[in-house]
């Protein structure tokens, strides 16, 4: 395929559609080396084996999943002309994202509270990468919330059509990574004992 084919509009899009996948895959780089840091301590012989998640996180996990369903309700929706709906579903989209946040903060107040610290004399390196893990996505959320938040300011001035839907094809695709690479650390802190 040659990718200097097409209308200036066909090639606006793969470009930007690449741009994203650049990101994402440097993104995976990143959490790659955490969770792989992981692992390697694992080793030591101050590491904790029998943490427990916190429940919030869990919650968190549930919210997150349903957040990417709603997302793929709101662009069916818009895909098929009804502006309504879609808009619904991305305020439900907007609400569950910022729920994640405030539950995976929620999780942080319950591992304070068992005593597991993220620096400090009472802190462990096992407890170090789980707040770094957790808190480096949260900031990814953060980036996600930003780029719904001006998917749903395009949707508001209806800018998306079934025939113009980039923007929000571009959001979605980022919402759909921060879900799956949640539930990657969530499972992977959860069995990487």
């Amino acid at each position: 395929m040659d990718l200097t084919q097409g209308t200036e509009q066909e090639k606006l899009r793969r470009a930007k559609k690449m741009m994203l996948w650049f990101g994402i895959v440097s993104l995976i780089m990143g959490f790659a080396g955490w969770t792989s840091a992981y692992i390697v301590s694992s080793k030591r012989d101050d590491w904790i084996s029998d943490l427990q998640l916190p429940d919030a996180f869990f919650v968190s996990t549930a919210i997150i999943v349903l957040s990417s369903i709603t997302y793929v309700i709101a662009k069916r929706a818009v895909s098929k002309g009804n502006q309504r709906l879609g808009t619904v579903f991305l305020g439900l989209t907007l609400v569950l994202g910022i729920s994640f946040i405030v539950l995976q903060f929620v999780g942080f107040s319950q591992m304070l509270a068992n005593g597991y610290y993220f620096t400090g004399p009472t802190s462990n390196i096992k407890m170090s990468y789980v707040f770094l893990i957790a808190a480096v996505h949260i900031a990814h959320v953060v980036a996600g919330l930003i780029s719904l938040l001006v998917v749903m300011v395009q949707q508001f001035r209806g800018k998306y059509t079934p025939e113009n839907m980039l923007g929000m094809e571009l959001g979605a695709t980022f919402w759909h990574f921060l879900d799956f690479l949640w539930v990657y650390l969530i499972l992977f802190m959860y069995f990487v004992k």
